[in-house]
């Protein structure tokens, strides 16, 4: 729905979030203007609520319009917060072209990339670089890889972003080494050495058979110390950097494959792993040499898959091409619909489900506008809208 008004010009509507019983729905927006045109902005939108708010609810199909609010997407402007404040420091991966990116909002590019990490750079190195390449600030990534990892890093830029919790929640796959008779304080090569055994008796039969035992299927798993989760407040790899040790709870992950191979150095097997979101390859590597009754420790560690990304498909930051936005939904069930039914997305509105489980890419002229999922009474609802839904 476009308005006639010339103080909404340069405004966008990112996003309507509608609450599950349809009685409130938060509008958020973006503007050129900036945060100083905000109050002008929301007296605006406000002045044309009513319009607005039947719109909506005549899509969504309420039997009462829902209440509106009006809000900045301050996922954008934080963003944009956090850049100064690392230029300021001089820490911006985003150095002489951070005032070029900043009179460029809305984001201008949008696509995937599916980049081979090479070993030495952090994820946010990675985006960092492609930052730079696209002069694009609205990058992310799904599924962060360790500084010493290679391999498969699935990459949103511009509204892609807004899709990154599906490439998140794929299965992932990866190939490794386990050391085993030697311990590190990181599990992996990166750390320093804690402990030694004697473990030249072990055969590729006894880690087969405690893989098979103990580390395939749904099992639960203790992050380690230097992984990125938070406890109060603090990511556990910081508390490990400071010398401080926290409980941790355990979280069940799924491991429909783990194989183990011999190869040419005594003590050292190759692993192959497909795993669900959230699985440290590093704990299974010291789980098994916990098991055989000495330690380990994982080496080489490579992604090879995520989801239905594999790592042919994939190229260093400086050489991946920019796909389609729509990439990023390979993995979802995809439906079409008529102009109708996309008038009806763009604002939010509830759709009969389709058949399968979902969640639903929805496509309108092929072109990806949304995101649905199951929701009650044989609905499904939009998880997201992108802003192609009402630019048609």
């Amino acid at each position: 729905m476009r308005i006639g008004d010339e103080r909404l010009e340069f405004v966008t509507v990112t996003r309507i979030d509608v609450d599950d019983e349809l009685n409130r729905a938060h509008v958020y927006y973006d503007s050129l203007s900036g945060p100083e045109a905000d109050e002008e902005i929301i007296e605006a939108l406000g002045e044309h609520r009513v319009r607005i708010q039947s719109s909506i609810g005549r899509q969504i199909r309420a039997k009462k319009t829902p209440i509106l609010q009006f809000a900045p997407d301050d996922v954008i402007r934080a963003a944009e917060r956090i850049d100064e404040i690392l230029r300021a420091d001089g820490r911006s991966d985003e150095a002489g072209v951070g005032e070029q990116m900043a009179r460029r909002r809305p984001p201008t590019v949008h696509g995937v990339c599916i980049v081979d990490k090479p070993a030495g750079m952090t994820s946010h190195d990675v985006v960092g670089q492609l930052r730079k390449r696209f002069s694009e600030r609205q990058i992310g990534h799904a599924g962060t890889l360790d500084p010493d990892a290679t391999g498969v890093l699935v990459v949103a830029v511009g509204m892609a972003t807004r899709l990154l919790q599906f490439a998140t929640a794929s299965t992932k796959t990866y190939t490794g080494e386990a050391v085993l008779g030697v311990e590190t304080s990181t599990l992996d090569a990166a750390g320093e050495v804690v402990a030694t055994h004697d473990m030249s008796a072990v055969t590729l039969t006894d880690v087969e058979r405690v893989v098979a035992k103990h580390l395939i299927g749904e099992i639960d798993q203790i992050p380690p110390m230097v992984s990125a989760i938070k406890i109060d407040g603090r990511r556990l790899h910081e508390l490990a950097r400071e010398g401080v040790e926290v409980e941790r709870k355990p979280r069940r992950v799924t491991v429909s494959r783990c194989d183990v191979a011999t190869t040419s150095e005594p003590n050292v097997f190759s692993l192959h792993v497909e795993c669900s979101a959230g699985t440290y390859i590093r704990t299974i590597a010291d789980d098994i040499g916990r098991l055989l009754g000495g330690g380990a420790h994982l080496r080489n560690l490579r992604r090879i898959a995520s989801g239905s990304f594999s790592v042919d498909r994939a190229a260093p930051p400086e050489h991946c091409e920019l796909l389609p936005v729509e990439t990023i939904a390979e993995g979802i069930e995809r439906v079409d619909v008529s102009a109708e039914i996309a008038q009806r997305v763009a604002v939010g509105g509830l759709l009969p489900q389709w058949s399968g489980l979902g969640p639903w890419a929805v496509f309108a002229d092929g072109v990806l506008i949304a995101v649905y999922e199951p929701f009650r009474g044989g609905d499904a609802k939009p998880t997201v809208v992108l802003p192609t839904a009402s630019q048609r």
